[in-house]
């Protein structure tokens, strides 16, 4: 891995871990599916804009098209519009703790799934990762969690799970910036459905809600998502796999900067723990 590959590795993880705190400001200002889909919109139509001009085609191979429905639906439609739904009522930090366990049930599904052997060093990280998120819950259960908004994370997470198994489909042929501009318009047309159907649009304006709108749909919308194509193009899903660790760090520390969320001693122990859990499972596949 060359330092080129890990400065991409480092600005995907600070990205991706910032969409917590940028969209818990959202929600309290807008309806979540609403705003997802009008984020995805925007981004999905610069995105393919940008691709057409750069000479990227649409004309995609089938296993591309394949991923990239399965993409925008797994990640895009219900990974986000779930934790958007559930940041209404729990704090961005949970959210990003329950996230951060992707690569957790990533090995687990390859395991069971596909047969993939485990190391014993990936097998402690599993353990590790569990223990982490056992010494979280345990701590955050004693409080006023809202158990409703944190299972949707949790579904969220699963779908978030088979969307990075279907990466590696989409990062095989070029195109990226192409596949991130369509994976997002798919997000878009499957969350407009339900927006239209169960929210009202009752938007209370805000230079929060600007800010942090517009932030959403170019950092982590389109930078981050870019920046992980590239990068698993570069070295790998499994190696690129690894800067998933960061996020549990990055997710809660820039909660706590921006949104002054405080954090337990479980809660910073069982980050650790997990953190550590995701680094072992990541390394036990590198050869």
């Amino acid at each position: 891995m060359d330092g080129k590959a890990i400065l991409m590795g480092l600005a995907f993880g600070l990205m991706w871990a910032s969409a917590f705190t940028s969209a818990r400001v959202i929600v309290q200002y807008a309806p979540p599916l609403y705003a997802l889909a009008f984020r995805f919109l925007l981004s999905g139509v610069f995105g393919v804009f940008l691709a057409r001009m750069m000479g990227q085609s649409w004309h995609l191979t089938r296993r591309q098209w394949v991923a990239v429905l399965v993409f925008g639906i797994s990640q895009n439609a219900l990974y986000l519009g779930l934790n958007f739904i559930a940041m209404q009522t729990i704090e961005a930090s949970l959210a990003a703790i329950v996230a951060s366990t992707m690569p957790l049930l990533v090995g687990v599904a390859s395991w069971l799934v596909f047969g993939e052997k485990i190391r014993p060093l990936g097998i402690a990280g599993l353990v590790a990762g569990m223990i982490g998120v056992a010494l979280i819950m345990g701590a955050r259960l004693q409080g006023t969690v809202d158990l409703f908004g944190l299972g949707l994370c949790v579904v969220a997470v699963i779908s978030l799970t088979v969307a990075t198994l279907s990466v590696r489909g989409a990062s095989s042929g070029g195109n990226f910036l192409m596949i991130v501009g369509l994976q997002m318009l798919v997000g878009s047309a499957m969350l407009w459905i339900p927006a239209l159907a169960f929210e009202t649009f009752d938007v209370t304006w805000s230079w929060q809600l600007i800010v942090a709108f517009t932030y959403t749909v170019i950092v982590p919308g389109l930078g981050a998502t870019l920046i992980w194509f590239y990068l698993v193009d570069r070295i790998g899903a499994t190696p690129a796999a690894v800067f998933h660790f960061l996020t549990p760090f990055f997710g809660v520390s820039i909660a706590a900067m921006l949104l002054g969320e405080k954090l337990g001693s479980m809660d910073i122990i069982g980050v650790l723990i997990i953190t550590g859990g995701i680094l072992a499972v990541q390394l036990s596949k590198q050869r």
